[in-house]
């Protein structure tokens, strides 16, 4: 099944990192952010729900997460995608075939 179309929508990279994370390290939002090397404002967004996790973040938590950016970017556009999926509408636009 697509992410679109899936009844509840993919996890928000940021509640990955305020509940499971964060917690797994035993670090305070004020010591991650500071090593992130972002305000504690913009993590604190994150973990809100309020900012999206842009391709210079993901390179952040990737390095200090160990795993990598795209696994960061991945869930952020599946979320995207997601919620643009029921907004969107489509139903005027065409496929295009090619020659």
């Amino acid at each position: 099944m697509t992410a679109e179309r899936r009844k509840r929508p993919p996890t928000y990279p940021g509640a990955i990192l305020r509940e499971d994370v964060l917690p797994a390290l035993g670090l305070s939002k004020t010591e991650t952010a500071r090593r992130l090397g972002v305000s504690r404002q913009t993590l604190y967004d994150i973990l809100r729900e309020k900012r999206p996790v842009t391709p210079a973040m993901a390179l952040r938590l990737g390095k200090f997460c160990g795993n990598g950016p795209r696994l960061w970017l991945n869930m952020q556009v599946a979320h995207d995608l997601w919620h643009e999926s029921r907004r969107v509408d489509l139903s005027k636009v065409s496929a295009h075939k090619a020659a």
